[in-house]
């Protein structure tokens, strides 16, 4: 599937109330489990999500029509949500995600980006030269691999539960 802009907003417009529904009023049983040590709770999905949205996507988008490849993205850190998140509850940061994203949205839609924009390069630090395609491609991955990761953290938490039947469900083999 070619990349379009259209297309890409589709997914990144309905993220946050994906992850919303999914995760909204549910006990912290389901929230702040995760898959053992050094993984992601759906609670730490979100706030890896809000810092994305932070300091990573539009603020390289910005950097590849600006400065093009001529000065490197600043490392991302993929565990800064851990600090970031402390003292805020799940709902704290559905909705942080959410009026972040909005605002993103609103900067993705103004800037009328052409195909021109979208062949720019820029440099990532560990990578090499990007496209402005392939960092708003990977950013539509990355919101579904995140929300798949949300519900393959959740499933997990009952395959003791469920007998001789987890041998059926990929998700749990993950």
């Amino acid at each position: 599937m070619k990349y379009t802009i259209e297309q890409a907003i589709e997914i990144l417009e309905r993220t946050p109330a994906v992850c919303t529904t999914l995760l909204m009023g549910l006990s912290d049983d389901w929230v702040m489990n995760n898959e053992g040590p050094e993984t992601f709770s759906p609670y730490d999905v979100i706030g890896h999500l809000v810092h994305g949205e932070k300091t990573d996507w539009v603020v390289r988008a910005k950097m590849i029509l600006e400065f093009g490849n001529t000065k490197s993205f600043v490392p991302w850190n993929r565990f800064a949500q851990y600090e970031e998140s402390k003292g805020k509850s799940s709902q704290q940061l559905l909705d942080e995600f959410a009026a972040i994203r909005k605002e993103n949205m609103i900067w993705f839609k103004s800037a009328h980006l052409t195909e021109t924009d979208l062949d720019k390069k820029g440099m990532h630090p560990v990578l090499g030269e990007v496209t402005l395609r392939n960092l708003l491609s990977t950013w539509v991955v990355h919101d579904l691999t995140h929300i798949a990761q949300i519900t393959r953290v959740m499933a997990k938490q009952y395959t003791t539960e469920m007998g001789p039947w987890p041998q059926f469900f990929r998700i749990l083999n993950f």
